[in-house]
């Protein structure tokens, strides 16, 4: 696949339905609108969207999204997904710069995240934009079993 046609949005609380039936469409269990709302509206609460211009759908077509929430100097790049018809294209890539530059550009000098360790794809992402492995949740996710692995990032 090649890089998308696709621009970058600021995504708002009141879009919260939205956002979770496109959570949902990128993972098992979406995030429910009320605590999208809450992350999105709430201090700190950034909200991407990368969206498709030439999907004919008047009122945009987000593709995927990614969630970051900044406290004083830190950010955490909370969840980040792409439709899969739309992986291996470059969105993620472009998400996860944007919310690096988003939460530089309120003053964090450094951003965290959680993965599953078997994650290979996310996992490379990260690694490709410079995250580095800080820490290990043995058996963090109840579905699998899956150790989450901690990363983090200097943005100064």
């Amino acid at each position: 696949m090649t890089t998308p046609p696709m621009t970058l949005r600021q995504a708002k609380a009141d879009e919260a339905g939205g956002l979770s039936h496109l959570h949902g469409r990128c993972f098992d269990e979406a995030w429910s609108a009320d605590f999208i709302a809450r992350v999105v509206g709430g201090p700190g609460g950034i909200a991407l969207a990368a969206v498709d211009p030439d999907n004919g759908d008047p009122d945009g077509g987000d593709i995927g999204f990614a969630f970051v929430r900044v406290t004083a100097d830190e950010a955490e790049l909370l969840s980040i997904g792409v439709l899969p018809e739309w992986r291996d294209g470059g969105v993620g890539r472009l998400l996860v710069r944007a919310a690096i530059e988003r939460a530089r550009a309120t003053g964090a000098v450094k951003i965290h995240l959680e993965v599953a360790d078997d994650n290979h794809p996310a996992r490379a992402l990260y690694n490709a934009a410079g995250f580095r492995q800080v820490g290990r949740r043995p058996g963090y996710y109840d579905k699998t079993g899956a150790d989450a692995l901690t990363m983090a990032l200097d943005l100064i």
